[in-house]
């Protein structure tokens, strides 16, 4: 993200106040703040090595269930459909 600076100058005649209200507006104008609340949930995603970890791990449990269901070993549950 390039840095933007807002920069407002102070006339002889503006109150404070005017000053902060155009100062707000220029910031809104530039589009920063969009930008950072935009970012602030973003997660990375996940490598190309931890989506195969994930994989493998999941063939792996479905191996491992398989075996368990035809050794009769999986304790049986009515199904809730």
């Amino acid at each position: 993200m390039p840095t933007v600076n807002v920069e407002v100058q102070k006339t002889a005649s503006e109150s404070n106040l005017n000053l902060l209200r155009r100062f707000n507006k220029r910031v809104q104008g530039s589009g920063i703040l969009r930008q950072v609340r935009s970012n602030r949930y973003k997660t990375r995603a996940p490598s190309g090595f931890k989506r195969k970890q994930s994989a493998l791990k999941l063939i792996l449990k479905r191996a491992e269930h398989e075996r368990l269901a035809k050794l009769g070993k999986l304790p049986t549950t009515k199904s809730k459909r």
